[in-house]
């Protein structure tokens, strides 16, 4: 079992508090614009066309002008921009107060876009935790919390204090409570179900790494006769929009607004922390 708990100088690895700064949203691409074709091709053999004409040939007439209605109907190819959508999200950053605090901070985004006045220290507060201690053994994590149940540690990570992660489940009751009936829990569902709720309108809380890449490091841990296993470098942020190629996140880590991220990679990442989502009506 991969030791990772040995001194205090690791606890920033845990959870939602990892990031690779190294890591870039990947390849920038070009704006396509919309082109309105006229082929120079088309001119120029019907002005040769033109030119061979003979006045004196009437079946050869009726074919050059066959030939012209032919070229004149033929519909221009035309370059359309690529489909692209992004949500105006308010961008909440979950430092300094919440180290740990990242699924909070993207839901606090989230409900505020819908219109609800509420902050990241009020979803802290409300949230359900899972007071379980943490307990370990040469390093390895032997017993934890179960964060199906509950926040797992301490979010705020004051004095040294771990903190991990809380999944889909709960964070759908903390929506809800805020807006009463209109929680939806998007977990397992394709990714272009969580591309439709932004093409309608609504923002996405989504489950991945730090980096947006797949995860490197597993762990697993007892709770009440259960085994958790989990991906330590876990991340939350918000899925704000999408084009053809990219999707545009709000992540309450690193404090940037719609960072674009490749989008087949992302989804690898999503799909590795067990597809989990959760968003509004």
């Amino acid at each position: 079992m991969k030791k990772i708990f040995s001194s205090i100088i690791i606890l920033p690895l845990l959870g939602c508090n990892f990031m690779d700064s190294t890591v870039g949203p990947l390849d920038q691409d070009a704006n396509t614009g919309v082109y309105d074709i006229q082929s120079t091709s088309t001119k120029s053999q019907n002005n040769i066309i033109k030119n061979k004409y003979d006045t004196k040939d009437i079946a050869k007439k009726e074919t050059i002008k066959e030939a012209k209605i032919e070229k004149t109907n033929k519909k221009p190819e035309i370059k359309t921009n690529k489909m692209k959508k992004i949500l105006d999200v308010p961008l909440i950053r979950q430092l300094p107060e919440l180290r740990y605090g990242c699924e909070v901070t993207s839901t606090a985004m989230m409900l505020q876009y819908a219109g609800v006045e509420v902050d990241k220290m009020d979803l802290y507060k409300a949230i359900k935790k899972d007071h379980d201690p943490l307990v370990k053994r040469k390093g390895d994590i032997i017993k934890w919390g179960n964060p199906e149940e509950g926040f797992v540690g301490d979010m705020t990570g004051k004095n040294g204090k771990p903190g991990y992660a809380v999944y889909d489940k709960v964070i759908v009751e903390l929506v809800n409570y805020y807006l009463p009936g209109r929680a939806i829990n998007l977990t397992g569902a394709e990714f272009d179900t969580l591309l439709k709720q932004i093409e309608n309108g609504y923002p996405v809380v989504v489950w991945t790494t730090g980096d947006y890449r797949l995860p490197d490091r597993p762990e697993k841990w007892e709770h009440n006769g259960e085994t958790i296993v989990t991906p330590l470098d876990l991340h939350v942020v918000v899925l704000v929009g999408y084009d053809d190629h990219y999707v545009y996140l709000n992540d309450p880590l690193s404090g940037k607004k719609a960072v674009k991220v490749n989008k087949k990679q992302f989804i690898k990442s999503w799909k590795a922390l067990k597809k989990r989502a959760v968003s509004y009506i």
